[in-house]
């Protein structure tokens, strides 16, 4: 089945189309970091704006890539939440228009659920005749799940267990601030431009954590009772860094401060802390499930090289994570998602694949989880 996947939540527009839910035929992404960058932060109205400049020629670009036409696509993904809502109902309209005029399904899902997706790329199901000739090996999905995975990007701090690829029970979320938006705020703090992400693990990679402050918040550390759900925080993190920077000014006397080594240094206990809660949480998951046979990474922060070096040497299961290209918003993910849910109501008598012909539902902006 080859699905057009469309993305629109935020400051990417993603169009993708994927083979069988794992074969990638072609992948545009456009970015708005330069629109947003003297922001210091996605402005909703213009990523709305960008998105409707590009969706349709980024769309034929991706019919070009994979040197199809309209006849080889059988069905249409976009995101139908969460996200921004301009940004959403931008993807939303445009795939809508696409299906009913191409008289195609249309097929919408969670954007955070489908970033999942970005690491079963190159997975697929087993089959007798087993893979394609002259495709690279794959892993079989059987031996994926059940699961836990991470969605840590800038929005989005959640952990889940996946029974299959399209069971989702949420283990924990961020109370406050995303794994990924602490970066983005710490990295305003310092100065050091948007996203701040890769430039702070850059600087990180040059510090000397002996040497940096060893007296560091540890936000949530009480493990709680077996039922109560998993939490993150990133708030009081990111209040200590912004005492630090403001002691540091005072001290220096100079606005921006001069750091020398101490802005690697404490980059690098930073970067230390914000990732080494996605481990702890891992790790209390895995007590709780354990029968989980993998880890699935995804979401900006997944691109994070100390991130997997980190889950690598302290997670006793094998992590997955999406290719580099793929960890941010993409129509990839979507498109991968997409199959496996038209797959499941296709198998699932309680499903209704007529539904996806059923264009009367509206998008949404926030979680449908609360405290």
């Amino acid at each position: 089945m080859i699905i057009l996947g469309i993305e629109s939540s935020c400051d990417e527009t993603g169009v993708a189309i994927v083979k069988d839910g794992h074969e990638i035929l072609s992948n545009q992404v456009s970015s708005q970091i330069d629109l947003h960058a003297p922001f210091g932060g996605v402005v909703p109205e213009i990523a709305s704006r960008a998105h409707l400049r590009i969706i349709d020629p980024l769309t034929q670009a991706a019919l070009q890539e994979a040197r199809l036409t309209w006849q080889d696509i059988d069905g249409i993904a976009v995101t139908q939440g969460p996200g921004l809502i301009g940004a959403l109902l931008v993807g939303a309209a445009y795939a809508k228009g696409l299906a009913l005029a191409l008289g195609k399904p249309l097929i919408p899902v969670d954007h955070v659920e489908a970033h999942v997706h970005g690491a079963l790329l190159g997975v697929q199901q087993k089959s007798d005749s087993g893979p394609d000739p002259g495709q690279n090996p794959v892993r079989d999905i059987a031996a994926t799940f059940p699961a836990l995975s991470l969605v840590v990007s800038g929005g989005h701090t959640n952990l889940y267990y996946m029974a299959s690829p399209t069971d989702f029970q949420l283990l924990g979320y961020s109370l406050d601030d995303a794994c990924g938006e602490c970066f983005d705020k710490v990295g305003k703090l310092l100065q050091l431009g948007y996203p701040a992400g890769p430039l702070i693990e850059n600087l990180a990679s040059q510090g000397d954590l002996e040497r940096a402050q060893k007296t560091w918040p540890m936000p949530l550390m009480a493990p709680g009772s077996a039922l109560e759900p998993i939490r993150f925080s990133y708030s009081g993190l990111k209040t200590f860094m912004a005492q630090t920077v403001h002691k540091h000014q005072k001290k220096t006397q100079v606005d921006p401060p001069s750091w020398g080594q101490d802005l690697w240094d404490l980059c690098a206990a930073f970067q230390e802390e914000a990732l080494g809660q996605i481990v702890r949480k891992t790790k209390r998951a895995l007590v709780l499930r354990p029968d989980a046979k993998s880890i699935l990474i995804a979401g900006g922060v997944a691109a994070n090289q100390r991130l997997r070096s980190m889950m690598a040497h302290q997670i006793d299961r094998p992590c997955h994570y999406p290719p580099l290209s793929a960890c941010s918003d993409n129509g990839a993910m979507i498109a991968t998602y997409a199959f496996y849910q038209y797959l499941e109501a296709q198998k699932n008598p309680s499903h209704n694949p007529a539904a996806y012909f059923d264009h009367r539902w509206e998008s949404y902006s926030r979680y449908a989880f609360k405290d």
